[in-house]
C-alpha cells in the first residue's frame, strides 16, 4: 500500500496583503501566509484526513521555515522538501479592493528557489509513493528545469503505475496563452484527472463553446480519463468518457478569492480516490465556498465540517 494519496510537487510562495480600503503604496503592515496551487491542495485533502505530501523547494531560512509550519500544522508531509542554502523565496502582495477598484496583485519571485529546481533534487521515491500525483501548469511556466521535472514527473508516475492529475491553473503573467498550450498539451495528455477552467479552455485551446461542450472536447483532445471543467459562479462539470456530471457552485460570502479553485481541486480528488466523481464534486463546490468564506490561499476546515456543510446546503456561520 502506497504511504500517501496524494504527492505534489511546485512552488509555494509567501503572500503579503493588506486589508480592504488599504493601498500597498501607503501600508505599514502586512497579513503574511503562505500559498501555492499545489500545496493549497495537499492542505486541503490534509484536513479532509488525506494522507499527503508535498515536495517542493523552500530556503533554508525564517521565512522558507514559515511556510513549512503551516503545511506541517495541516498534516501536511514535507519530508521530501529540498532545503535551499542561500536562496530566496518568491512573494507576492495583494491589494484586496471594493467596487469600483479591483484587487490587485504583485508578484515578486523571479529567482526564488523554487524556479531553480531540477529533476535531480526531487526525491523521487517519496514523491511517488502515492495513489496520485497531483501536478499543475504553474510549475513548467517557471523555468525550464522546472518544466524538465514536471516531464520526468510524468514520465515516472506511469512507469511506477502512479495516477496523474493535472491542473492547467494558466497564469498569464508567467508566459503567453500560445506558448502554455503548446508546452502544457503534451503534459495532459492520458492524465487520469484533468482540471482546467472554461476560460481557460477558450483561452488556451480555442475552445469557444458552452461549457457542456468544451469539457466533451477538452476529453477528446487531452485524452483524460476524466475531465473537470470549473464554470465560475455557475458551479463545476466533469466528463467521464460516457456521461455528463454537474454540481451547482454552493452560495458563499467572498472574504478572499484566491485558493478557491485549488480547494474545488482538492474536494473533487477526494471524490476520486473514494470511486465517487459526483460525491467528490459536491466535495469541490463546498470546500471552494469554504475557502472564499476565510482569509488565505490555505483553506482552514475540518472533514466533520465539510460534511455538516454537505447536508446544510450553505456555509456554516
Amino acid at each position: 500500500m502506497p504511504q500517501f494519496d496524494v504527492t505534489t510537487v511546485g512552488e509555494t510562495m509567501l503572500r503579503l496583503s493588506v486589508p480592504v480600503g488599504v493601498r500597498l503604496e501607503m501600508a505599514t503592515q502586512f497579513d503574511v501566509r503562505p500559498g501555492g496551487a499545489e500545496s493549497n491542495v495537499a492542505v486541503a485533502l490534509a484536513r479532509l484526513e488525506r494522507r499527503t505530501a508535498w515536495c517542493g523547494a523552500l530556503p533554508d531560512s525564517p521565512l522558507g521555515r514559515l511556510a513549512a509550519n503551516h503545511l506541517r500544522m495541516a498534516g501536511v508531509d514535507l519530508a521530501g522538501v529540498h532545503w535551499c542554502n542561500d536562496a530566496r523565496m518568491g512573494l507576492y502582495f495583494v491589494e484586496f479592493a471594493a467596487p469600483p477598484r479591483a484587487t490587485q496583485v504583485i508578484y515578486d519571485r523571479a529567482a526564488a528557489c523554487a524556479a531553480r529546481m531540477t529533476p535531480e533534487q526531487v526525491n523521487w521515491g517519496h514523491l511517488l509513493d502515492t495513489r496520485l500525483l497531483h501536478l499543475t501548469g504553474i510549475t513548467p511556466a517557471l523555468s525550464a528545469g522546472c518544466h524538465a521535472l514536471v516531464r520526468e514527473a510524468i514520465a515516472l508516475a506511469r512507469a511506477a503505475g502512479v495516477a496523474v492529475s493535472f491542473d492547467v491553473n494558466y497564469r498569464a503573467r508567467l508566459w503567453p496563452a500560445a506558448e502554455a498550450a503548446t508546452v502544457l498539451e503534451p503534459l495532459m495528455a492520458g492524465v487520469d484527472v484533468l482540471f482546467c477552467s472554461h476560460a481557460d479552455a477558450a483561452r488556451l485551446f480555442g475552445l469557444h463553446c458552452a461549457p457542456e461542450q468544451a469539457v466533451v472536447h477538452l476529453a477528446q483532445r487531452t485524452r483524460a480519463a476524466l475531465t473537470v471543467m470549473s464554470i465560475g459562479a455557475d458551479g463545476v462539470l466533469a466528463w467521464d468518457g460516457d456521461a455528463l456530471h454537474r454540481q451547482a457552485a454552493l452560495p458563499a460570502v467572498i472574504i478572499d478569492r484566491p485558493g478557491a479553485g485549488d480547494a474545488l481541486a482538492a474536494g473533487v480528488l477526494h471524490g476520486w480516490l473514494a470511486g465517487d466523481i459526483d460525491l467528490g464534486l459536491r466535495y469541490g463546490v463546498t470546500l471552494a465556498a469554504l475557502a472564499l468564506s476565510q482569509h488565505g490561499d490555505m483553506v482552514v476546515t475540518t472533514l466533520a465540517e465539510v460534511e455538516r456543510t454537505l447536508e446544510g446546503g450553505a456555509i456554516l456561520r
